[in-house]
């Protein structure tokens, strides 16, 4: 399956901006099955600098700095991706959790890649209430997927999806208290859990494919960042998608991974001025033959106007 995934974000400044700085996560990753055919990130206005590079976590990394007065901030992902569906665990085959667990705590060169992601981070913290409501997936003797499936599918029955519930700065205790949230909450819940317990558990950025409910068109813009949980299972690490109670696979684009949102949120940065601003995000995921008979139903639709290219910075 290709993916063609357009990301834009607008910032909108009361007042003008002197000087800003941003970092961004908006480049896809390399997996076994998923393959990056094309990426493109513009900036509106053209950044005074550019910098490209590989974090800690082996993400790609765009820094730019914009060093003149300006009243917008307009940042354009594209991406174009080919994805392979991978064939899906076996719950009951694999180690026990405490075997995971206990090789995941020795201090074996092997281990060492995952011990980062035990360890408190951001605003994922180890808490024994979280703890006290993940063990009842974690059951003595039990392999290790199944537990995590189990746990998925408790936070998916038990927790609502409600956009108005939280904000970034929620701590997860309220959020497991209140019983509701987004997909970054629900991540990030999963992984406080996991951690809790002792399995290594990291942050995933991407997109989701959306679909429509049966005979109603799909809405532009619906699809939006999306976040889910990978989890080590003493070999490999194993995607899991609390919010849609799934294994990720064909309708789940990888951006990045790390300890937390904060290692690797979209797009982030600092301004000089600006005073109060809005802000407007719109993700459109689309595979690739419907991209293209979208974009001919409207080239023959709309009216023909002179097309004008704004001035911008390009990864390619």
């Amino acid at each position: 399956m290709i993916y063609r995934a357009r990301h834009v974000t607008t910032y909108a400044y009361a007042e003008p901006v002197a000087l800003s700085h941003h970092l961004a996560h908006l480049t896809p990753r390399e997996r076994p099955s998923q393959s990056v055919l094309a990426a493109d990130i513009s900036v509106t206005p053209t950044p005074a600098t550019w910098n490209i590079r590989t974090d800690h976590f082996g993400n790609t990394v765009v820094q730019f700095a914009v060093q003149h007065f300006h009243s917008k901030l307009v940042v354009d992902a594209t991406c174009e991706v080919s994805l392979t569906a991978a064939k899906p665990p076996d719950p009951d085959c694999g180690p026990a959790w405490e075997a995971v667990r206990d090789r995941a705590a020795s201090e074996t060169g092997e281990v060492l890649e995952v011990a980062e992601f035990l360890a408190d981070s951001g605003p994922v913290q180890r808490d024994p209430g979280i703890a006290a409501y993940a063990s009842p997936s974690f059951e003595p003797g039990v392999p290790i997927v199944r537990c995590l499936l189990a746990l998925q599918a408790r936070i998916n029955r038990d927790f609502v999806f409600d956009t108005r519930a939280t904000t970034v700065a929620t701590p997860l205790r309220e959020v497991l208290e209140q019983r509701r949230g987004v997909c970054q909450d629900f991540a990030h819940l999963m992984i406080a859990a996991l951690r809790s317990l002792g399995v290594p558990a990291r942050y995933v950025s991407g997109y989701l494919r959306t679909k429509p409910p049966p005979g109603r068109p799909r809405l532009v813009g619906a699809d939006a960042s999306h976040a889910w949980v990978s989890a080590w299972t003493g070999a490999a690490w194993l995607d899991l998608d609390p919010t849609n109670n799934c294994i990720p696979s064909l309708d789940h684009i990888t951006l990045a991974w790390g300890r937390d949102y904060d290692d690797v949120a979209p797009l982030k940065g600092v301004a000089l001025g600006g005073g109060a601003h809005t802000l407007k995000v719109g993700v459109d995921v689309l595979p690739a033959d419907e991209e293209a008979m979208a974009l001919a139903q409207a080239s023959a639709t709309a009216p023909a106007a002179a097309a004008q290219a704004p001035s911008s910075s390009s990864l390619r």
